[in-house]
């Protein structure tokens, strides 16, 4: 099976329209080797964006209010 067939049988393709701006950017980007072809590129921006995400879910998580205890004092702190 080709590289083509397989891509076209278990790969969604999405087309984004770019600023000239983020185009340059994209292209210094593949010029300076963080990936080789803009795909790759957006695969790794996507995956890039989704653990920083992850990240700032735990964080966030941590802020949260402890819920353990009485009940009855943890309505007080409310």
């Amino acid at each position: 099976m080709s590289y083509d067939i397989l891509i076209l049988n278990y790969m969604s393709m999405l087309s984004v329209p770019l600023t000239p701006e983020l185009e340059d950017k994209i292209n210094r980007l593949i010029e300076d080797g963080v990936a080789p072809n803009k795909a790759e590129l957006a695969r790794k921006a996507i995956e890039f964006f989704a653990e920083e995400q992850a990240i700032q879910d735990v964080l966030r998580a941590q802020n949260e209010p402890n819920l353990k205890g009485n009940f009855r004092d943890l309505l007080k702190k409310f």
